[in-house]
């Protein structure tokens, strides 16, 4: 009921708002993406003979060829290309986003590869990827030896961030609120990939999400609330997660935070000794013209692996520290210094880290 729900917001709004469109004759294609520089310094209870430096580099290029019709109905596909380290500093190619997409009075549809809703717009607070001392950044790579909660790594609702193919609609924004709905099949498919699978990690995955934004006075107001299911193999629990956030502005000063609960989607039918999935969020950040100083903490708890946790030795439980300051040099290109500690213990084992992270990039 909830999957045709779903598809159906989808399709009736595509159908009622393209009508008859003839197309202008003119395609535009766009080129945006980024690139970053990333080096860091580790210091943990247990390196396990790891070095305590490391590089790290990403390149993304964003292809958008695009379209306008005489009706005004716009429509197009994007690809999003990555080329950065892999595994043991492997190198390799792959793509995130690979979706059509049509714009108009009646909203919005993707259909192909992309994320879900939270993970576009779930607000986590005023600190996010790009800027230092976000929890949305890249400490955690550099964090070995021991996992961390699996929460750490899905800060919105559990599996939003899977890039699999879904199709996605979003409303207009009435007011400064918008909706949105997604759903995805078979969590993990990609591009071509055809099946009616059922014994996959997720099956006939919904998401839908309310988001606000607006200002009171000067005082600004950005907000979402989510909600995830799922269908999990047999013999264990299904996929049930919300998420729910804000971040209050006024002048140079943002304060903001938000809370996860997944439960114990994804672990084993009669699990033992791990505690529901959950994270809680809280960050400052005060902008003194080029630069930006943030401050974050999370408290993050449950498995530390995805769907099988089951006992105890799954169990994961950090507090995170961060604080970083981000300078911005010229248009589209930043430079930032973070420091995170890391007190963590999973699976029995405490491992508190350091982490001081050089991230500088830049963005077209």
């Amino acid at each position: 009921m909830k999957r045709s729900l779903v598809i159906g917001c989808a399709a009736v709004a595509l159908a009622a708002g393209c009508g008859t469109a003839s197309a202008q004759s003119k395609f535009d294609v766009l080129l945006g993406g980024d690139a970053f520089f990333q080096g860091a310094y580790v210091d943990q209870d247990n390196d396990n003979g790891l070095r305590k430096t490391e590089f790290a580099n990403r390149f993304r290029l964003t292809v958008t060829p695009t379209a306008k019709a005489d009706n005004g109905l716009e429509y197009g596909a994007r690809l999003r290309l990555r080329a950065n380290n892999g595994t043991s500093n492997a190198r390799t190619t792959d793509y995130d986003r690979a979706y059509i997409f049509v714009n108009g009075t009646f909203g919005s549809v993707q259909a192909g590869v992309t994320n879900g809703p939270s993970d576009d717009s779930g607000v986590i607070g005023p600190n996010i990827d790009g800027i230092s001392g976000s929890p949305d950044g890249f400490y955690s790579i550099y964090y070995g030896v021991t996992s961390l909660p699996y929460v750490t790594g899905a800060l919105r609702t559990l599996e939003s961030g899977d890039a699999s193919t879904k199709i996605v609609y979003s409303t207009p924004s009435f007011a400064g609120f918008k909706l949105s709905a997604a759903y995805t099949p078979t969590y993990g498919s990609s591009g071509t990939d055809v099946n009616r699978r059922k014994n996959v990690t997720y099956n006939d995955m919904g998401e839908i999400q309310a988001y606000y934004k607006g200002a009171f006075s000067g005082v600004g107001l950005e907000a979402s609330v989510a909600y995830q299911f799922a269908q999990a193999p047999t013999g264990f629990e299904d996929l049930s997660s919300v998420h729910a956030g804000a971040t209050i502005s006024y002048g140079a000063f943002a304060l903001g935070g938000s809370y996860a609960f997944s439960g114990d989607s994804g672990y084993a039918n009669g699990h033992t000794g791990v505690d529901d999935n959950q994270v809680w969020i809280v960050g400052a950040q005060y902008t003194l013209g080029p630069v930006i100083l943030a401050a974050t903490y999370t408290d993050a708890k449950g498995a530390n692996v995805g769907t099988g946790a089951a006992t105890a030795a799954d169990y994961a439980r950090a507090h995170i520290y961060q604080a970083g300051v981000t300078y911005t040099v010229a248009p589209g290109l930043t430079t930032g210094l973070e420091y995170s500690y890391v007190d963590n213990k999973s699976g029995g084992i405490n491992n508190d880290a350091n982490i001081v992270l050089w991230d500088t990039r830049f963005a077209f």
